[in-house]
């Protein structure tokens, strides 16, 4: 046994930091692992080269600041991870290795009508779809990421009454979930994913504070806060579309008048197009329609940019953030929307705040949360299977999540 100080328990420490720290960056080079870390380059080196010869990590030659330096990442055969999303209207699954590629992603249409167990049914289905064509162990499986579209209950881990998936609130997903696929399952909203998909692979990173906003059949923020995902509490914290812009606008699914939601979500937003577009307009086709110079479209595009700016700026003046990234359907529009949003927040944030914000369009699209949920399931593993050597046998190739 080791004993705690000593030089064994110390050695069984550092390594520990060492693998965290690559498990939750993807890659680093030996001198990002000695400043993430705080320890010395020739103990990193040390570590790593024990590391390589147990087949933990991969080492592959880079360069860094035109120097040569060399890359170290988890080893692909080490364990994998699972990413599931469900939206609105959409269930999507990906399966990724420790080494943050993606071995395999599938996507498909969801009626939202369906109950959670035939959602959970759903998702069980393919995952192990994506498992068999990959030729995975399932018992390399070391956790599963889950986004929903609602807030969770951090004590009991329920889901939030939501009108987004009707019938789904007071559920507990990560239960539902661990109980079909017998591995652990870690639960967040979707915007929380979001944001964490921004931060590891997209338009957060290298930032250590930024605000994901996602504008879709409701309107959520995640925030990160000193480089990691703020939840509050009691797990409802970025719930941004029930900001009150207008005490007597309308009546908003939470019971409350003129959140901000009521003025941007699509729910919101489309019927104020279907008379002369009809009714078969989504949100998608307003922002196509809107890049392709529709009058209507474009103004009813500008509005919404403006009132979630309004939001922007008041997180702006509570938390400060360096970023926001915009997700969404709405994200395509591009300058469309983001330049209304910038105007509100010149002009409702305080100036010093204004001007350290920089608002840019999410990089993944509609992957993000769940990519999110890869990189909730990675940040939750322990590292312990990994340093004991209890993950064994081969995973096929991967691809690159991003190139």
């Amino acid at each position: 046994m080791e004993t705690p100080g000593s030089q064994s328990s110390l050695h069984r420490a550092n390594l520990e930091r060492v693998v965290r720290a690559v498990r939750l960056a993807g890659s680093l080079t030996q001198a990002e692992i000695a400043r993430t870390t705080g320890l010395s380059a020739a103990t990193v080196s040390n570590i790593v080269r024990e590391l390589k010869d147990g087949g933990t990590v991969e080492v592959t030659p880079t360069s860094a600041g035109g120097r040569r330096a060399r890359s170290v990442s988890l080893s692909g055969d080490a364990g994998i991870v699972i990413g599931v999303d469900f939206g609105h209207t959409h269930l999507r699954v990906a399966v990724g290795n420790l080494a943050h590629q993606v071995l395999a992603e599938e996507s498909e249409p969801l009626d939202v009508d369906a109950s959670s167990d035939q959602g959970f049914d759903r998702a069980e289905q393919l995952v192990s779809r994506l498992i068999e064509a990959t030729g995975v162990d399932r018992a390399k499986i070391a956790g599963v990421g889950l986004g929903v579209p609602g807030p969770i209950d951090v004590e009991s881990g329920t889901l939030g009454s939501t009108a987004i998936l009707p019938g789904w609130g007071g559920i507990r997903p990560a239960e539902e979930l661990r109980g079909r696929l017998g591995v652990p399952v870690h639960v967040d909203n979707d915007a929380n994913l979001g944001a964490l998909g921004e931060l590891v692979w997209g338009g957060g990173r290298g930032v250590r504070d930024l605000a994901y906003i996602k504008v879709a059949s409701g309107v959520g923020a995640g925030l990160v806060i000193n480089g990691k995902i703020y939840r509050g509490p009691g797990g409802t914290a970025g719930e941004i579309g029930h900001i009150t812009l207008d005490e007597a606008g309308p009546v908003c699914r939470c019971g409350n008048r003129g959140c901000l939601e009521t003025f941007a979500a699509a729910r919101y937003v489309l019927p104020l197009l279907q008379p002369s577009h009809g009714t078969d307009l989504t949100m998608e086709g307003v922002v196509r329609l809107a890049r392709d110079g529709d009058p209507g479209c474009r103004r009813v595009i500008a509005d919404v940019g403006r009132h979630i700016g309004s939001g922007v700026a008041n997180l702006c003046n509570l938390l400060n953030p360096s970023r926001v990234v915009l997700g969404g359907d709405l994200a395509e529009a591009g300058e469309l929307v983001l330049g209304p949003i910038r105007e509100s927040v010149g002009r409702y944030a305080i100036p010093s705040a204004a001007r350290q914000l920089s608002v840019l369009p999410g990089a993944l699209g509609g992957r993000a949360e769940v990519l999110g949920a890869l990189a909730l399931a990675l940040s939750e593993m322990g590292d312990s299977t990994l340093l004991d050597g209890s993950a064994t046998g081969a995973l096929p190739a991967a691809t690159p999540a991003f190139t």
